[in-house]
């Protein structure tokens, strides 16, 4: 069987972590201050990132990793796996029109679609009033919290989607020393 969807956009960008492109990393030493990786990060601005569903920090591949021959996880699981959870977001949003999946829920159905139990809603109760994210973040976060759940075939979003989705947002999160 065969799913077809509307085809839709995504941005992808990168950036270095600081000027000198080290910052959180194990095997170089990062020689910005706190203030020069702030002011590098604030060329970003906040409603742009708000808007961004996933911002996370990829480290350098190891050369042991790049060497091995230890398979990871096959492309026919993964896609699998995806097509399963976009068929529930189909059907989810069945007739809605400019709806079929989890990124293009409007406020009304992010509070009627996105279910948290109450470890996640204490996890995310935390993460707003620690990092201040913005209404904008949150939303993001149960989407993005939702779509893990589809995922993992799950009705109601657990606290540990929660926490996946809260670690996809690394550029909300403050500098340390600064």
């Amino acid at each position: 069987m065969s799913l077809t969807f509307p085809a839709r956009f995504m941005l992808v960008g990168a950036m270095n972590p600081c000027p000198c492109g080290y910052y959180g990393d194990p095997h170089h030493e990062c020689i910005c201050t706190p203030t020069a990786i702030r002011r590098y990060r604030a060329k970003v601005s906040g409603p742009l990132l708000d808007r961004l569903d996933i911002h996370i920090e990829v480290p350098a591949v190891a050369y042991a990793e790049l060497i091995s021959t230890e398979a990871g996880e096959a492309s026919k699981a993964v896609r699998d796996r995806v097509i399963a959870a976009r068929t529930v977001q189909s059907a989810r949003f069945a007739g809605q029109q400019d709806r079929f999946c989890n990124g293009h829920m409007s406020s009304r159905d992010i509070r009627s679609q996105c279910v948290v139990d109450g470890g996640g809603q204490k996890l995310l109760e935390i993460a707003v009033t620690r990092l201040g994210l913005s209404a904008r973040a949150y939303d993001r976060i149960l989407k993005v919290g939702r779509t893990i759940s589809d995922l993992d075939g799950c009705d109601i979003i657990e606290s540990r989607h929660i926490g996946e989705a809260i670690q996809y947002r690394s550029l909300d999160r403050s500098i340390p020393g600064a």
